[in-house]
């Protein structure tokens, strides 16, 4: 495989805005998405981002239950994982049961295709 260049779980990309904390998950053009590894400060500065995993306590958007297994988008203006398609870009899945007026949940990241 001449052409394989790495896995993909870990990305560097250069940051879309400024001041990205370590923790902070990021939407860099339309479709990757990542939880950054390090800090970053200025616009365009590389950034580490995984792009794989399940990550607890992050933030979700208030006025939907979630079940385990549901899809959940990004929210980008909000900056929080929703059920809600519209606008918003498909990113993972619920992994615990949440009220609708939960603020926090836990998240696989990635899209599972069978």
């Amino acid at each position: 495989m001449q052409n394989y260049y790495q896995k993909g779980a870990n990305l560097n990309v250069p940051a879309p805005i400024a001041n990205i904390a370590s923790g902070q998950f990021v939407l860099v053009g339309a479709s990757i998405f990542g939880c950054a590894v390090h800090k970053t400060v200025n616009v365009g500065d590389d950034l580490e981002i995984v792009t794989r995993g399940v990550y607890d306590g992050v933030p979700k958007a208030a006025g939907a239950a979630w079940a385990i297994g549901d899809i959940l988008y990004w929210d980008n203006t909000a900056g929080n994982f929703t059920k809600t398609a519209t606008n918003n870009t498909r990113v993972g899945s619920a992994l615990s049961v949440q009220a609708s007026g939960d603020v926090v949940g836990r998240v696989k990241l990635g899209i599972s295709t069978i």
